[in-house]
């Protein structure tokens, strides 16, 4: 073998033996069921598109290649969003996805996942709202409402970031669901919806002017998916979540949904 030769095989190796050492052999669940819970209320994570009628979405597809890798095989059930935790931990459902944050309470009822998004709350207004520009003059605004669904990151953003850290303060105005709450925007029954900034984008690019974000981040937040305690299934999940992002995957749904996507066309 010529030094040429030799060399370009020297430097071949040096790029290909990382990429096998570092390559992770997923673990094989033969096939088997696995229910999984959504709201279906919380764009571009996972939704109804309004043209087909199907269930699409940044979990859905991110869900569908776990499953994949992980070899088993995916039966999708839908409940609200009030419901969803405890019904989890009653083993009602074998996950649930539905942008859920990673907070310690919750991990009294449930196990999470490893995270596989970061995200920051924003403001969703209604597209000619003058009154006020952020958090900081909203709160100056005594006759502003916020809706908000109880128990959530929003909820609790809005009492403590927002407003006075009452929990029952009437200016927070109850939904059971996030698109009822956006639906009340709409309308003008409340003035403020707080929400990730992914899924609020998705809300405005679909509401032709009708809707837009102000403000800075109010927070910042980890999504994960959520399991019965002591589930078989949080470590495999967790390995195919750490290839799915060291692979590239997840980047490329973030540009698929994110910025690619747009609602309603």
């Amino acid at each position: 073998m010529t030094k040429s030769k030799l060399l370009l095989a020297g430097l071949l190796a040096l790029v290909l033996v990382p990429v096998a050492a570092f390559a992770q052999v997923l673990p094989d669940l033969g096939g088997k069921k696995v229910v999984v819970v959504t709201e279906n209320a919380y764009p571009p994570l996972q939704f109804i598109d309004a043209k087909t009628g199907k269930q699409i979405g940044w979990e859905y597809d991110a869900m569908n290649e776990i499953a994949k890798r992980l070899n088993f095989t995916v039966e999708y059930q839908n409940t609200s969003w009030d419901a969803m935790i405890q019904a989890v931990s009653d083993n009602q459902y074998n996950i649930g996805m539905t942008g859920i944050t990673i907070k310690d309470d919750r991990k009294e009822k449930v196990d999470f996942s490893d995270p596989y998004m970061r995200s920051e709350q924003f403001m969703l207004v209604r597209g000619d709202e003058s009154r006020f520009t952020d958090a900081k003059t909203f709160g100056a605004f005594k006759d502003g409402l916020i809706g908000a669904q109880a128990g959530t990151t929003p909820f609790y953003t809005a009492v403590y970031s927002v407003l006075d850290g009452n929990e029952q303060n009437p200016r927070i105005k109850l939904f059971e669901t996030f698109g009822a709450t956006v639906q009340a925007l709409k309308s003008g029954d409340v003035d403020v919806v707080l929400t990730d900034g992914t899924a609020g984008k998705g809300y405005v690019d679909a509401s032709e002017g009708k809707l837009k974000l102000i403000g800075g981040p109010l927070g910042t937040e980890d999504f994960g998916f959520i399991f019965p305690k002591g589930s078989d299934l949080v470590k495999p999940v967790n390995a195919a979540i750490a290839a799915l992002k060291a692979d590239g995957t997840f980047d490329a749904l973030n540009k698929k949904w994110f910025l690619d996507y747009k609602m309603g066309q």
